[in-house]
Parts: structure tokens; sequence; C-alpha cells
């Protein structure tokens, strides 16, 4: 009689390789640390109380899972860096907190992975995979999108241009309606709400704004789940 291993259960914060297995398990590819920081995930280091830092641990005197989310300690990283580097974290009360330089160094085994990131990447990959084709005539005359409020966490750190006053100007940020969702701004400009594919597309035109970063804020936002699909079609629709 053959004995079927059990599937592997994820723990609550789960190592690199836990998560690489689990990944594997979930898609029938492989995984690696490199893969998934690209995939948006974003990886924690338990920090213990260390008194020369008393305002980023606040009350929690025994510790705290810290993110690493700053783009050149997540790249550095995925290139294959021998340990962790931050540089920039949340303090305990989850506060943007640049590092004295240089920064904290760990060990690469100390990487966590949060489960529920973990299955909502997975989720995620999944629904990407089902054959079903996508009507992107009919998304695009859609006439639901996100607010401004999603648009800059999205997409504000990835500009020069002051976005907030450029979504606030009228326009659609790219001429006429724009990226914005037509009639969606006929009651009150607070009601206005943009198409996120679109606007991607013309920061990446006119603002150079890279497609991997904004590949990653697609992956990066819950809100910007339902477009995901839409994103990655038209990009390969254009070639990219």
């Amino acid at each position: 009689m053959t004995i079927t291993e059990p599937p592997f259960q994820l723990p609550f914060r789960a190592t690199t390789e836990q998560a690489c297995n689990w990944l594997a398990q979930q898609t029938a590819t492989p995984w690696a640390l490199a893969r998934m920081i690209e995939s948006g995930l974003t990886p924690y280091v338990w920090l213990d109380y260390d008194p020369d830092y008393p305002a980023l641990f606040g009350d929690a005197n025994g510790g705290y899972p810290a993110p690493i989310f700053f783009e050149g300690d997540t790249q550095r990283l995925a290139a294959g860096s021998e340990d962790v580097l931050i540089t920039i974290t949340k303090d305990a009360y989850k506060i943007v907190t640049q590092l004295k330089p240089p920064g904290f160094r760990r060990d690469l085994h100390t990487l966590r992975f949060l489960k529920k990131d973990l299955e909502r990447l997975a989720n995620k990959l999944k629904r990407e995979a089902e054959p079903e084709p996508v009507n992107i005539a009919a998304t695009m005359e859609s006439q639901t999108g996100i607010n401004k409020g999603q648009v800059l966490m999205a997409f504000a750190n990835l500009v020069k241009i002051d976005l907030e006053q450029a979504l606030e100007s009228g326009g659609g940020i790219f001429g006429d309606d724009g990226a914005r969702i037509k009639g969606s701004a006929r009651r009150t400009k607070n009601k206005a709400e943009w198409n996120p594919v679109t606007l991607a597309l013309g920061l990446n035109d006119l603002y150079r704004v890279p497609l991997s970063h904004l590949k990653r804020a697609f992956n990066a936002h819950d809100f910007l789940y339902a477009w995901a699909a839409e994103w990655n079609h038209t990009l390969a629709l254009l070639g990219k």
C-alpha cells in the first residue's frame, strides 16, 4: 500500500525554505527567494529589543517582526546577498522609519514570510492560471475603478510629479478623461475613479516609470488584484 505524504502545512511565519516548498506545491513550479520578492512578497525579520533604539520598539519590549520593503534592501536580497541588510523598515507601531547607518544586518536564515501573504499570492496565481479569457474591451468600458486615495497609495511614490495635484486638476492625467473613468466625477470630484491599467501605462510612457515597479504595485495592493489579469494581458498584447 502506498502512503501519500500529507501536504506541507504553513506555519504563521514561514522560513524561506518552507515558503518556497509550499509555493512549489501550490503552483507546480520551482520557487526561490528572488522569485518571491519579485512577486511582491514582503520578508520579515524578528528584531529583539535593543535599548539603543527605544523609539523603534516603543512598548514592544520583547521585540517585533520588522518588514523589509525598501527597494534597495529587497533588491539586494533578490540579487543573492549573503546576509540581510535593513536600512528602512517600520517600527512596532507600523510607522516607516529610516535606521541609522549602516542599518541592521541579520543572517539569511532569519527571514520569515507571513502565512496570509503566501496564501494570498498562491490564490492570485491560481486565478491568473485559469483559462477563462479576459474581455479587455468590456473591462475598459467598466464604470468602476480605483479612487484617488488608492491611486496615490499605489503610484505616488513611483513618480516625481505631484500626483495628487495632477488628479485634482480636473483632467484625466493624460488628456481629456484619460485614465479617469468617464462620468465618475459628474457629481463631485471626490467620487472620481481611475482605471489603474490605463494610468500605469501612462506613467510608464510619459514619466518613464519602469514596468517592473508598476508590476510590483499590482502585486502589492489588495485593491489592484482585480485588475492584475487585465494588466498582464495588456502587457502581453503590447509585447512588453
